[in-house]
This record gives structure tokens, sequence and C-alpha cells, in this order.
């Protein structure tokens, strides 16, 4: 699937359905980073809100905005050349190519606005899905969908943050898209970009997820998948109902993967500072509210063993981004939105 196709919209009405789309850029020399995120929340109960997300990092200096407004009020506009979204003070624009976005959120204490274009990355930016199609496309399983129309991107433009303006000129990020009837009971997602040290070009990129679906009045396992690109070599472990070939271990602040496949194996490691993390409250449609632990200068570590091929391992000490799911929130992860 090409960039736009992965960027629709799959908003059906009556039903219950959340469905958002992300961005986020990293600063390659710092421990800072954006996220900037635009949801749609529906209901059988009439539910019908978008919201309108951002988190800022800065070491140890995290905080997040959310904005709720009526689903009627906002614009999720699909045209020939991508998407035009507009939810209240927040703007994104997909096309095939790339994007912008801009907006102003503020709060009692913070505020914060930004102004900011991306360029997808030759090869390493073309879009990827760590669901095999057939599950992407054909089935209701898992519950919850996810793709990356652009995995790699070079980022410019800038934010404002309390009076301080950062330039983001050189900066590496993304942007993804999920939807599904609910958030995942339980899950661990992390992404990260690997760039050439000296010059900061991107050579590798990794994203994948162990997470649990509903299986009618029950809870899957943790299904994971993972999919590694370095250079124009693409590694993939989606065989996310193969258990016997997966070794999830879920331990806040910390994730790790085993995975075995027709592409070899990979061990991967992911492990993100709670005083460097932000938590949100991600309301579900017809079940109760979950909490995302959100990283986005999590520490990343990878070893990969082709079947063809020597083996190599991937680094970053603050790059990635790592998120966790979970019933409750968590004291030590501040402030909770």
């Amino acid at each position: 699937m090409i960039a736009t196709e992965q960027n629709a919209p799959r908003l059906r009405p009556g039903g219950d359905h959340v469905e958002s789309w992300f961005i986020r850029a990293n600063d390659p020399h710092a421990a800072r980073a954006v996220w900037i995120k635009a949801t749609i929340l529906t209901g059988r109960d009439g539910t019908a809100l978008a919201q309108a997300w951002c988190g800022v990092f800065d070491g140890d200096s995290t905080h997040a905005w959310c904005t709720d407004i009526d689903l009627p009020a906002a614009c999720f506009e699909q045209n020939a050349l991508g998407q035009d979204i507009a939810v209240g003070p927040l703007r994104m624009r997909l096309t095939g190519r790339g994007g912008d976005s801009q907006g102003t959120l503020k709060d009692d204490t913070s505020a914060i606005s930004w102004d900011l274009e991306f360029t997808k990355v030759p090869v390493l930016g073309e879009p990827l899905s760590l669901l095999p199609s057939d599950l992407l496309l054909r089935t209701g399983f898992p519950k919850n969908k996810l793709v990356t129309p652009f995995p790699v991107t070079t980022v410019t433009g800038h934010l404002d943050w309390d009076g301080e303006r950062w330039d983001l000129h050189g900066w590496n990020g993304m942007q993804g898209h999920n939807w599904g009837a609910e958030h995942s009971p339980e899950y661990a997602w992390g992404h990260s970009i690997f760039t050439e040290t000296g010059t900061d070009t991107p050579f590798a990129v990794l994203e994948g997820a162990s997470g649990r679906t509903r299986l009618g009045a029950k809870v899957s396992p943790l299904l994971s998948m993972l999919v590694i690109r370095r250079g124009d070599q693409e590694y993939r472990f989606d065989r996310i109902a193969d258990l016997w070939r997966q070794r999830p271990h879920l331990d806040f602040p910390e994730w790790t993967l085993r995975m075995r496949g027709r592409d070899g194996s990979a061990e991967l490691r992911m492990r993100a500072d709670p005083a460097r993390m932000v938590c949100l409250a991600y309301r579900n449609p017809a079940r109760a509210t979950s909490y995302c632990l959100n990283s986005k200068t999590a520490a990343v570590s990878v070893h990969v063993a082709p079947v063809n091929g020597n083996a190599f391992a991937l680094r970053s000490p603050l790059g990635g981004a790592l998120e966790f799911l979970v019933p409750q929130p968590v004291p030590a992860v501040q402030p909770i939105v």
C-alpha cells in the first residue's frame, strides 16, 4: 500500500471506533523530542469526539496536552493529494511524500506551538506494516490495526514551548496511523531510527509491538511482531500467532523481545526512564480508560542474525519511541493527561 492509502480514514458511522494519526520528531544529538496526534473516538452510545494531542520531551522535563472537541467540528478530509486533518487548534496535512503540521495547545501551567514539515527518506521511509497484508486488509484480527506510512522522515520547522524556541531542522521523524474498535488491552510498542555517526544520516529503522487482543470474551496471550530495515534489506518477524517463535517480556519500564522467523532471529531491548515519560489517558468507546506510558527518548538495542548474511547490531541511546498501555497509571510517570 502507498502512503496515501495507509493514511486513509477507516471510520464507519454507528460503531465503536478509535483512530489516530501521529507524528514524531527527535533531535539526533540530545534527549529532545515532540509527538503530535489527532484522534477520532466514536461509540455506539453516540460518543463522537476528536482529540488534539501533543507531548514534548527535554531530558527530565516533559509535558503533554490534550484538547477534546465535538467530532462534527473537526475535519478528517481525504482528497487527491492525501488527507487534511483539523482538530481545534491542530492542523495536519498528509501527502504521498510527507506532510506538515501546525498547532497551539495550552493548559493552566504551560503552552506549546509548532510549525513543522516532514519528508520521507528514500527506501527506509517507504510505507511499512508490522502486520501481514492478509491480516491488515481482510480480517478483523487483531482488533487494533497499525501501519506506518512514513517510518523515516527528515524534519524542518520549529516549536515554541513556554517561550523557548526549538529549531527542528535536521531532526529525524516518522508518521503512523492506527485504528480499531478499541485500544488493545495491553501492549508495548517501539520504533527507532538509527543514524550514521558524524552525519546523522539514517541507515536503519525498526518497529515492533507485543500486545494482547480480545477474542470474544477472552484476551489473547501476548502476540508479537517486529520489522527491521537496514539499507535496502528488510527482515520481517510477522507471524504473530506463532507463539513458539517469540519471547516477549513486558517489565515496565523495559520491553524485551526475542523473535525467530523465515529471515533469521532477532533480540530487541528497549528501556525508558520513567522521569522522562508522560502518562496519557486513552479512552475506549465501550470499555474502561487505559493509560499510555509514553517515551520518545528510550534506549534501544537489537541484535539480528539473518538466515543469509552476517549478524549485526543496532543501538540508539536516546532515539527510541516506547509506549506501554496499562489499565492503571504508574505513579513514577508524571504528568497524567
